[in-house]
């Protein structure tokens, strides 16, 4: 036995220094590789552009608030009537639609299109009488649960003209941006009432504030029955940013000191990033690529991953490719933010190094990435402008005559590490 667990010992003693000789040893050197590189869309989802609160007016008191929206766009309110116990001025369940079916914005008194809706949450008394009402009741939330849908009021009472207690009204200031006009004129209503602190929101078709035959959200009866905003404002705000798909893009090849993309300030040469900052289009880019000199391998990414036929990637989702190459080179790629007019994500204009010391590069490379304005199109307001792709326009902006640059205008978009992430496998 003692002979036995002698050799388990040495055999143990020699596997150990094995090991620990392994770990000590430098890996060796690699002269090429296969590369997979993922992007990915790492931008939180959002149903809104633009949100806010709406104070407390009084009769004869007025507020405005100003926002951004292009085309496609909806704006929608919601105001407690006072005098009531659960009724609220809002737009349909859809909204109000900013322009018309001519691409003009919407401008002058909106009023007409306002609806006097009932939250469905509290049994309704006679207005202005009721003691369950905000200005009655002894606190919060006290009337009898109805236990209904949000529907237009319909409950045999009489109420004031929507147009003698509120006015709305939109001014367009040019460009995307519009300021809202909320008054209340109910001093010679037949019941003059406030119009409590509220919330207002602008997104696309489809988002609603509430819907029409079905329960109000625990935010809207706050702001129905008592005129309490806070928590809607809060889960508008959680909801509320920018957020965009990335287009189909371009990946290259190159050499130590090529730029086969673009230059840093200087001009677009006309060989494609245009069109793939623009309209999102990879095509001319990749194909005046054939011709260059300094370009190892190149070719477009466009089918996100899962998906069967190209298209733009999502939030949540992410393109890869697939290449090989040797020491020395190096990699570059763009793709277009497309809720711009020629934004586009890529690394500097002389690309990442592909390896380090010898080894193949693998891991994060989002680090180097930056977002680049292509000087081709004049910027708009990011997510609203109506020469950006998703409002149908693609490469009708004013030129810029620019130069290709990290973007710095007057506007703000998401931090780089927030809105996407490069990650690079290599296998010898």
């Amino acid at each position: 036995m003692k002979i036995l667990k002698n050799a388990i010992f040495a055999l143990s003693a020699v596997l150990f220094f094995s090991a620990c000789n392994n770990d000590d040893e430098a890996p060796t050197p690699a002269e090429s590789a296969t590369f997979t590189v993922t992007i990915e869309n790492t931008l939180a989802p959002k149903d809104y552009l633009a949100s806010g609160a709406t104070g407390l007016l009084l009769s004869g008191e007025q507020e405005q608030f100003t926002f951004h929206a292009g085309r496609g766009a909806f704006l929608n309110l919601a105001t407690m009537f006072v005098q009531s116990n659960d009724l609220f001025y809002a737009f349909d369940e859809k909204g109000l639609e900013l322009y018309d079916e001519s691409g003009n914005a919407v401008t002058g008194d909106v009023t007409e299109y306002l609806g006097l809706w009932d939250a469905g949450t509290e049994v309704n008394e006679a207005p202005g009488d009721g003691p369950n009402q905000a200005p009655r009741q002894s606190g919060p939330n006290t009337g009898m649960d109805e236990n209904g849908v949000v529907g237009l009021v319909n409950d045999g009472y009489t109420y004031p003209a929507n147009e003698s207690v509120i006015r709305v009204s939109l001014a367009h200031d040019g460009g995307t941006e519009f300021t809202l006009t909320l008054e209340n004129i109910s001093g010679s209503a037949s019941l003059p009432t406030p119009l409590a602190p509220g919330i207002w929101a602008v997104h696309g078709a489809g988002v609603n504030l509430f819907e029409t035959g079905k329960a109000a959200s625990a935010g809207l009866e706050a702001i129905a029955e008592d005129g309490n905003n806070a928590a809607m404002v809060a889960s508008l705000e959680d909801k509320t940013g920018y957020v965009s798909p990335f287009a189909p893009g371009v990946w290259a090849i190159h050499n130590a000191g090529d730029m086969p993309l673009f230059t840093n300030g200087a001009a677009d040469r006309g060989e494609g990033l245009e069109a793939l900052a623009e309209d999102g289009d990879p095509s001319v880019l990749n194909t005046s690529l054939n011709s260059a000199n300094d370009v190892i391998a190149h070719g477009v990414f466009n089918t996100p991953e899962g998906a069967t036929a190209p298209g733009p990637l999502m939030p949540g989702a992410s393109y890869s490719f697939t290449f090989d190459a040797e020491e020395g080179a190096y990699l570059n790629l763009a793709t277009m933010l497309v809720h711009t007019n020629d934004l586009f994500y890529a690394y500097g204009e002389g690309g990442l190094a592909l390896f380090n010391n010898g080894m193949p590069v693998n891991g994060d490379i989002t680090g180097n990435i930056q977002l680049w304005d292509a000087g081709t199109e004049v910027n708009e307001y990011p997510g609203a402008g109506n020469h950006q792709p998703a409002r149908g326009g693609g490469d009708s902006g004013p030129d810029e005559n620019g130069i290709v640059q990290p973007v710095n205008d007057a506007f703000t978009y998401p931090a780089v590490s927030d809105a996407i992430r490069v990650t690079i496998e290599a296998k010898n």
